[in-house]
């Protein structure tokens, strides 16, 4: 069996590599985590990889805007290296922090003059929001992760969520995820969508469907003992999130 290997990305202030690590291994794949100056110093080489994950957190911080400073990092020293990683078939993954890591740093939807044309900002709430959402999955989107998947049930847990972006862009961006109600209404409301984003986004992938980002966090939810009902609802084998893994494992094993 082909061996995948998966490299989980950290930072000062990244915090969920440890679970994100686990959901990998989980599906199948060999994983290593590596801190970036790790890779700045080529002490370990993206293109050794076949998935390169952001976790989430708050790296650096997010002291200047979320995400920005490590954004920064990925484009100035190793933008090379990952466009090289990308042109070669690997698969991103960015989640909640790491979402806002690849918009603000050109790799979700590079542009030529830099401005991708989308940001995530602020809860409209004002404060740090931690709920379990439903999402619904679009199917026709040519997302790998999700392929398969018509609904997740995950956690959130971010201040600054909100996917606000320009109308040209807004009207081409490629939606994997949306936040709806417990009958897969997209169009609700606070809470069900925590943070205000533009057309209830929570996901988005790239035209190949190969780099994809969302809010949520799939790591959380692997086994059914994590979800809220545990005790109270007939038990699965395993959580909504793992199947997010299990996809691109799956994936890379037979490209």
């Amino acid at each position: 069996m082909a061996e995948v290997r998966t490299l989980i990305l950290r930072a000062p202030g990244t915090n969920c590599d440890q679970e994100t690590a686990f959901a990998f291994e989980r599906a199948g794949a060999v994983v290593e985590l590596a801190h970036v100056n790790q890779l700045v110093r080529r002490d370990k080489l993206i293109s050794d990889y076949q998935i390169l994950v952001v976790p989430g957190g708050f790296t650096y911080g997010d002291d200047i805007s979320a995400g920005r400073i490590l954004a920064n990092e990925l484009r100035l020293k190793l933008g090379e290296d990952i466009k090289r990683f990308v042109e070669g078939g690997g698969l991103i993954l960015g989640i909640c922090n790491g979402f806002q890591v690849l918009v603000k740093a050109g790799i979700l939807l590079p542009s030529a003059d830099g401005n991708p044309g989308l940001t995530l900002a602020g809860n409209d709430s004002n404060r740090f929001e931690c709920r379990w959402v439903n999402l619904s999955v679009d199917r026709q989107s040519p997302c790998i992760f999700t392929k398969g998947i018509s609904s997740l049930y995950l956690p959130v847990a971010h201040g600054e969520g909100k996917v606000m972006a320009e109308a040209e862009t807004l009207g081409r961006l490629n939606v994997v995820l949306r936040y709806a109600d417990e009958k897969g209404n997209t169009r609700a409301g606070y809470p069900q969508n925590p943070n205000g984003s533009a057309d209830n986004i929570a996901g988005i992938c790239d035209a190949s469907g190969r780099i994809f980002a969302l809010m949520p966090h799939p790591e959380r939810f692997i086994r059914w003992t994590q979800h809220p009902r545990w005790s109270r609802e007939k038990p699965r084998e395993h959580g909504d999130g793992l199947a997010v893994f299990f996809n691109a494992v799956e994936w890379v094993r037979h490209s």
